[in-house]
């Protein structure tokens, strides 16, 4: 007699009813003959909006985006097997150095063709090891259900991350009996860490007596969407408080102790800041390459370090700290709020706070005033513009390479979870696909994607995934003709022998026009503020080819060229 409560169905059907019992939303991805019965069963699945794309890897870049905006797992479907998955790994090295829970899935050769050296024939579980959390390739039938639970329950668990499911072609063709889904509750923490009282009390008590105590914050804040207790830390300590590079967003631009991105790519108020503090507390950020180069040249040798990480391999690994604690980072702020409001605090350490204020005051008057605004457009004229146009309430996407480099602190982020970049993978032609994923998670939001003519190429085709799915974001690319970092460093220490560095392209706003989008050009500088705000008018997805001084080339890295001359 038959069970009543199992239910026959074939694997496809199977990873299609776990991603319906986790509630996923969307899944990105692109079709191929190794997951018919996935794809055919998504068919059915009425409450998931799949989002065909064009390349395995940008439709990563989607799920990557997805997942950072909406805090929810990303979703990818590869198709096929080989090929279809061997594209999936820049996107998922990407989402594994920003710990963002991209859950991918790939088709797999038939179980009895391995090691044959099949059609499409790749080892599969060995490429993605490396890049993910963890990575699965599901053994049996019976057993899809459970491992799609556990890529779930991996990706989502602090420190989250990208992981791999295999689902190879048989086992998605053949049948089991299958008992109802559990809820997600079931398999999943339902707290987190707070920190140990005495680590508190000891904390608090170096805060309160520094002289020259920062703040900075990093993704344990703005990923958790945290930046309130931050904040009320910051206010009871009436200290500075910076962000990590890449996490701008983390407290909201207009607060008076917020002082903008620390570090070598940050800006000097900021940067300052730490190099000069007495007591350091790093608040949920690894103080990683981004922030410090792994060196005292942006850090205080002297400094005391408070660290507050949910990861504790991540404690004291870069610099040594006085107090190392294990924590979610918002809980162990709201903790040492608590104690700090019954201290007192040193007069030195209010007038450091004051001269802080003063500074960015008028460093942030020197942005507007110094903004060089000639023919043809600088980089400093253009995010002038922009941040004058780009709405308070938007989201932003940006690429890796000089132009976005500058721009990471050159735009205003007014809300918690507005910026994302590629972080420490410093990926380019990551933008315009994360844009398409954020605001599928952030519709009400304006999404704003800035890239370079380099990235972008490689990346338009999904032009049509935002045209075919309605995503109205707005792309803003900063045409300069060439690959800019690279560009820079040969022109800086190779004596202006250039090679591979000029970029050849279409005129982008008539590309976005034959792909049924909208497209707009700003060759002057006066034309950029007109130009995106038709584009962020128009109701449909926008492209904004904006012409920029090819000679405007500046060497971020110049410390990886002391050991040469600077022409």
């Amino acid at each position: 007699m038959t069970d009543p409560k199992t239910t026959d169905m074939s694997g496809g059907q199977a990873a299609i009813a776990a991603l319906q019992a986790e509630e996923v939303s969307h899944v990105f991805g692109l079709i191929g003959s190794a997951t018919m019965e996935m794809f055919d069963a998504l068919y059915d699945a009425k409450d998931i909006q799949f989002i065909g794309v064009h390349d395995e890897r940008t439709g990563t870049h989607m799920a990557d985006g997805f997942a950072r905006a909406s805090g929810h797992a990303g979703v990818i479907l590869a198709g096929q097997n080989g090929p279809g998955s061997t594209n999936l790994v820049t996107g998922l090295a990407q989402a594994k150095a920003a710990y963002s829970p991209v859950v991918s899935i790939a088709g797999a050769l038939s179980s009895g063709h391995v090691y044959r050296d099949a059609f499409q024939e790749v080892d599969q579980q060995a490429i993605f090891t490396p890049i993910t959390k963890k990575t699965w390739t599901v053994p049996s039938t019976d057993r899809v259900p459970e491992l799609m639970r556990e890529a779930f329950r991996v990706a989502l668990s602090p420190r989250r991350g990208p992981v791999q499911v295999n689902l190879p072609r048989d086992v998605l063709s053949g049948r089991a009996d299958f008992g109802s889904m559990p809820s997600p509750r079931t398999y999943r923490n339902h707290s987190v860490p707070a920190a140990h009282p005495n680590a508190v009390a000891e904390a608090a008590a170096l805060l309160l007596g520094a002289e020259r105590p920062v703040i900075v914050a990093g993704g344990g804040i703005k990923d958790t969407g945290a930046h309130a207790a931050a904040v009320e830390l910051a206010e009871a300590l009436q200290c500075p408080i910076a962000t990590s590079p890449g996490h701008g967003d983390a407290i909201p631009f207009g607060h008076p102790l917020n002082a903008g991105q620390m570090g070598p790519r940050g800006n000097p108020v900021a940067s300052r800041l730490v190099k000069e503090a007495d007591v350091i507390l790093a608040l949920g950020t690894r103080l990683g390459f981004n922030s410090t180069f792994y060196s005292y040249d942006n850090v205080n040798a002297d400094a005391a370090i408070i660290q507050i990480e949910i990861e504790p391999t991540a404690i004291g690994r870069f610099f040594p700290v006085e107090v190392g604690i294990w924590a979610d980072a918002p809980t162990a702020a709201a903790q040492l709020t608590k104690a700090i409001t019954a201290g007192r605090r040193r007069a030195d350490a209010v007038r450091w706070t004051e001269v802080f204020q003063a500074e960015r005051r008028d460093f942030l008057a020197r942005r507007d005033t110094d903004a060089v605004e000639t023919h043809p457009i600088q980089p400093s004229g253009l995010f002038k513009a922009l941040r004058r146009v780009i709405p308070r309430e938007a989201a932003v996407t940006l690429d890796a390479g000089t132009m976005c480099l500058q721009a990471t602190d050159a735009l205003d982020y007014h809300r918690s979870k507005s910026l994302f970049s590629p972080l420490d993978f410093g990926l380019v032609g990551f933008s315009f696909a994360a844009g398409l994923g954020v605001k599928l998670a952030m519709p009400e939001r304006p999404v704003v994607s800035l890239m370079g003519d380099g990235g972008f190429g490689m990346t338009m085709s999904e032009l049509s995934t935002a045209v075919d799915h309605g995503i109205n974001t707005v792309t803003v690319v900063m045409n300069n003709q060439c690959w800019g970092a690279e560009k820079s460093y040969q022109k800086d220490f190779f004596d202006g022998r250039y090679i591979g560095a000029d970029v050849s392209s279409p005129p982008f706003d008539r590309v976005a026009e034959l792909y049924g989008a909208r497209g707009f050009r700003a060759d002057s500088l006066d034309e950029v503020a007109g130009a995106v705000e038709a584009a962020l008018a128009c109701g449909a997805p926008a492209v904004v080819d904006v012409a920029v001084d090819p000679d405007a080339l500046y060497s971020f890295r110049k410390d990886s060229f002391t050991h040469r001359p600077q022409s």
